[in-house]
């Protein structure tokens, strides 16, 4: 058990960890043209945030498991230094292939950290406090996604891209020496058998899917043979999974969990919010540049509101889970989250700041109340041993929604853009029409856009809104599944009881 007065400094531990860990790609997107003008290999650039994605989601409940089995002290260190080290590694690359290879490392490492730092404030906070605790590290995560791009901005243009990656460094270190010396496990670990089959055949089926999304209509078509290889591989490997874990005794997902509705329906809910919110960050701001004409850096000022509204949300729910049911919580979550992606899907030329704001204010404050209620859901009532597998699915379930979210709604919103501009300049212009496709960076840049003849301007504008307001009405779609699994949860609540 860890002291009282040491209970905070492990909590800001945990927190400087998440933060690194759920930031990294975000700022890693946003220094990425600089990253490219540096190095080169435009044509590779997709692997240096897909690899991270990966090896964090491939990690997650594998390392959720093992901290289950032999205590979480340990895998938590080992994921913050491989970590570091991957961060350190990255601000060296000399190539793509090379930075592909360090991110790689990095999200080795955070794939430990995310799951296994919500599991341990369950383990050492009593029942009253792990609302409030969840909640603070809920806010965290939420803050990160809007944090990222800012900080990467500012980062970029200020020092070097390769500081995006150096930051983490210092930030780590002080992380690791808060868990050392101030985090004293008691639990003892017990021996059991690895799942290593379940192990392989999760990986390679994360592996195959991610990569298969990433890559496929961009390095080669949907319908090529590549795509099959790995969509088939997918499939194949998780079918493995799914036999490997039915005859395991410590599988690395206990399928016995979803026999609870609570913790089913938190994992459809997790997969849910992480596809649609991720739209949000990335939408928003190339709305900002394209459609209101302003600069790269107001672009990520504009989602403030956004990480104000989540913060709120995720603080709410960390505070009222003792008191209101986890139903009750995401009800009123689904509803703000409902109500603010139906106007961000109104969105035009017209739309104002002051009410674009109020929008995103909205949306962040839904999609809070999921950062500290979820994870706290999926662990309810599950003893120690199982806390880790519990939480460390939770992530799994919201990072494969934010990856699936972003090879989805992106494919949408880029057909969306291409088929209007076809539609209103190829009638008369072909050329013209995929002149403009193929150049569209232009209108992001404030010097070349005014070099744009207005006619085309005017197109280019009302085709990138329309995409991206018609993208958010179809995020409505998920959203509205996610009542459906709000119904589901029952009536249970984060109960003050004497067991921990």
């Amino acid at each position: 058990m860890v002291e009282k007065s040491n209970l905070r400094l492990v909590v800001t531990g945990l927190m400087l960890a998440i933060l690194m860990a759920a930031m990294d790609n975000t700022i890693v997107a946003t220094a990425l043209g600089s990253i490219l003008a540096d190095l080169g290999g435009v044509e590779s650039y997709v692997w240096i945030t897909s690899a991270y994605a990966v090896a964090v989601i491939a990690g997650m409940p594998i390392f959720g498991k093992l901290s289950d089995m032999y205590g979480r002290k340990r895998f938590f260190v080992f994921g913050l230094a491989i970590f570091l080290i991957g961060s350190a590694l990255c601000g060296i690359a000399q190539s793509v292939p090379q930075l592909a290879i360090y991110r790689a490392i990095q999200g080795i490492g955070g794939g430990a950290l995310m799951p296994i730092a919500f599991t341990i404030v369950f383990d050492i906070f009593p029942p009253e406090k792990r609302g409030k605790m969840t909640g603070l590290l809920g806010a965290v995560f939420g803050a990160s996604s809007v944090l990222g791009p800012l900080l990467g901005a500012f980062i970029t243009d200020t020092i070097s891209w390769h500081w995006v990656f150096y930051v983490n460094v210092p930030i780590g270190i002080v992380s690791l020496f808060l868990i050392l010396k101030f985090y004293k496990e008691t639990k003892q670990s017990t021996k059991l058998k690895i799942d290593w089959l379940g192990a392989f055949s999760l990986i390679t089926a994360v592996v195959s899917l991610m990569f298969g999304l990433e890559l496929g209509g961009k390095e080669f078509e949907w319908n090529s043979w590549q795509s099959y290889a790995l969509f088939g591989i997918f499939i194949v490997f998780s079918i493995v999974f799914l036999w490997a874990e039915t005859k395991a005794s410590e599988p690395i997902i206990s399928f016995w969990m979803f026999k609870n509705r609570l913790f089913a329906s938190s994992q459809v809910l997790a997969f849910l919010y992480g596809a649609t919110f991720v739209g949000l960050t990335i939408f928003i701001p190339i709305f900002v540049q394209a459609v209101y004409g302003e600069s790269a850096t107001n672009a990520g000022f504009i989602l403030m509101p956004m990480l104000l509204g989540s913060v709120a949300g995720s603080a709410f729910a960390g505070i009222t889970q003792t008191k209101i049911s986890y139903q009750k919580i995401m009800a009123i979550s689904v509803v703000f989250y409902g109500i603010g992606m139906a106007l961000m899907s109104t969105i035009s030329p017209e739309t104002s700041r002051i009410l674009l704001t109020l929008y995103m204010v909205l949306v962040g404050l839904g999609v809070g109340f999921s950062f500290s209620l979820l994870p706290s859901a999926s662990m309810h009532k599950m003893d120690y041993r199982h806390r880790g597998s519990a939480n460390s699915t939770n992530s799994f379930f919201r990072s494969l929604g934010l990856a699936l979210g972003i090879t989805i709604f992106g494919s949408l919103q880029t057909k969306l853009l291409t088929s209007e501009i076809q539609n209103k300049l190829g009638s008369s212009d072909q050329a013209t029409a995929t002149k403009t496709i193929d150049n569209l960076q232009t209108v992001f840049q404030p010097e070349q856009r005014e070099m744009i003849p207005p006619t085309i301007l005017e197109v280019i504008v009302n085709a990138m809104s329309n995409s991206i307001s018609a993208t958010f009405l179809w995020s409505l779609i998920p959203i509205t599944i996610a009542i459906v699994a709000v119904y589901f949860m029952g009536n249970e609540k984060l109960e003050v009881s004497k067991d921990k």
